[in-house]
């Protein structure tokens, strides 16, 4: 049974009514696995943007395996302390990282946000020293496209990234940099500059899908259930 854990901010979580790219990539993986696996995690909810709390379960499929490590308002800062634990509770094979738009946009700069990258990885490893990771960049948004200084420090952050994960990558814990997807548009694939709609919940599963693909022949290419 191979076991991935989503870990992301509010675009991993969701909130009530949205399908999540979760969601997405377990139906993409349903039909191109070819073997058993689940998704895992300690959290199980989706974001209640009315009672302004993670208590919604307002998941449209009944099979979806809803557990995750995702919060509205985390980034990098807040889950490194929790990944050690998370996975090895959960026994997670994999781990799916979205995180470092909060974390810039609140609490570190870019470097200091590497360096929580780091921990992250860290923790992960000594609960699993097996777990493979792979690690989105921080995607296009609206902060960054009205607000100079913050775009220079994401796309800093996403070179310290890149970096990070090409100078951590062991054969026996590796670590992959998923491409954010150059189709990526806030204008059309957000529903309000920063968290994805329908289209760009799919263009984030396929940013997984297509990494753990190409990189360690997991499931198929994305198309979209």
């Amino acid at each position: 049974m191979l076991r991935l854990m989503p870990v992301g901010d509010s675009m991993t979580i969701g909130s009530a009514g949205e399908h999540t790219w979760r969601y997405r990539l377990w139906r993409h993986l349903c039909s191109t696995y070819g073997g058993p696996f689940t998704l895992v995690g300690p959290r199980e909810t989706l974001y209640d943007k009315a009672a302004d709390a993670p208590t919604s379960y307002e998941y449209a499929d009944p099979g979806f395996p809803r557990h995750h490590l995702a919060g509205w308002g985390e980034g990098w800062l807040h889950m490194a302390p929790l990944i050690g634990g998370a996975v090895r509770e959960s026994r997670a094979d994999v781990v799916l990282a979205s995180l470092g738009l909060i974390d810039l946009g609140f609490y570190t700069d870019a470097e200091q946000t590497a360096d929580n990258v780091r921990a992250f990885i860290s923790g992960a490893r000594t609960a699993n020293p097996r777990v493979a990771m792979v690690l989105l960049p921080v995607i296009p948004n609206i902060r960054a496209a009205t607000d100079a200084p913050f775009a220079a420090q994401v796309a800093r952050f996403n070179e310290l990234l890149a970096k990070t994960a090409a100078d951590l990558d062991e054969p026996a814990s590796p670590l992959l940099l998923a491409s954010v997807p150059e189709s990526y548009d806030i204008h059309t694939d957000t529903y309000d500059g920063t968290h994805p709609n329908a289209s760009g919940e799919h263009k984030l599963a396929a940013a997984f899908a297509e990494a753990m693909h190409q990189g360690w022949g997991v499931g198929g290419p994305y198309e979209p259930a």
